[in-house]
């Protein structure tokens, strides 16, 4: 296959699935995973796509487009791991804690060893992640619409429930931040973390460095609202004096480890 041809094919690959990895373009093109790097910094470098660690993201962010949550798995897991675990260390015993839809507060509960707690959740995954871990705890999920490519139940039912809850802390996963705005691919669902958070006396926003100073379609929070950013260790010293103007920073400790999902 000519050069032209491959990278027409990874283009059409990443478009299609919203995000890919390096290994699945190597198992398609049957080529090194140097070639592949090469084709998609080429393919970065002329605005076509956003490289990720591992693979590559469409530039599209409407809807139709976003990565579902079972893509998103696949991406920066080591970073997510120590995300999770920071997580983990800022919850205590007998609280009420609201975890949102996404891929790193599905990794929470292998770091939370405390005896009583109550999880609310809209998120079908991180529901099930705490049934099958920890089934001790006494665990509420969020009804309403079913939203397939987050996994989330959102809408009308799921925003009237959350209204008459009251957490102590609220852990909230985003898409991007920029600036003061957080934001997210869907309206719906963007709306019913806004509720949980005004509902959590502490509100935090779970996000590792790869969606630090990147836009999404719906901004739905302001960051200066939160009392906390948890992002991984990546992020360089420009980006954290940033962030810190607005809201205090947990940076994770980060130890390049893969988890499995169940």
């Amino acid at each position: 296959m000519l050069k032209n041809e491959r990278v027409a094919t990874i283009l059409s690959t990443v478009n299609q699935s919203g995000v890919v990895t390096v290994q699945e373009l190597v198992n398609e093109l049957n080529v090194s995973s140097m070639t592949i790097r090469r084709d998609l910094e080429e393919l970065e470098q002329e605005h076509r796509i956003v490289r990720v660690h591992g693979g590559a993201q469409s530039i599209h962010t409407s809807d139709q487009r976003e990565a579902s949550y079972i893509q998103k798995r696949k991406l920066h897991v080591a970073e997510k791991s120590g995300i999770a675990q920071q997580v983990a260390s800022m919850i205590a015993e007998d609280e009420t804690i609201f975890l949102g839809p996404g891929t790193t507060n599905e990794l929470v509960s292998k770091y939370l060893n405390l005896a009583n707690l109550r999880i609310v959740t809209n998120s079908l995954p991180v529901f099930e992640q705490f049934r099958n871990e920890h089934s001790e705890y006494e665990l509420f999920l969020v009804g309403g619409t079913y939203r397939e490519r987050s996994g989330a139940f959102i809408g009308s039912l799921a925003n009237g429930l959350l209204k008459n809850l009251k957490m102590h802390k609220a852990f909230v996963g985003v898409n991007g931040i920029n600036g003061n705005s957080i934001m997210n691919a869907n309206s719906d669902e963007g709306q019913t973390q806004s509720i949980a958070l005004d509902q959590a006396q502490k509100k935090f926003v779970v996000a590792d460095h790869s969606k630090l100073n990147r836009n999404d379609f719906y901004a739905f929070y302001h960051l200066d609202k939160c009392d906390g950013l948890i992002t991984d260790q990546d992020i360089d010293s420009a980006t954290l004096q940033k962030y810190q103007k607005l809201t205090k920073v947990y940076n994770s400790t980060n130890k390049k480890q893969k988890e499995r999902f169940a």
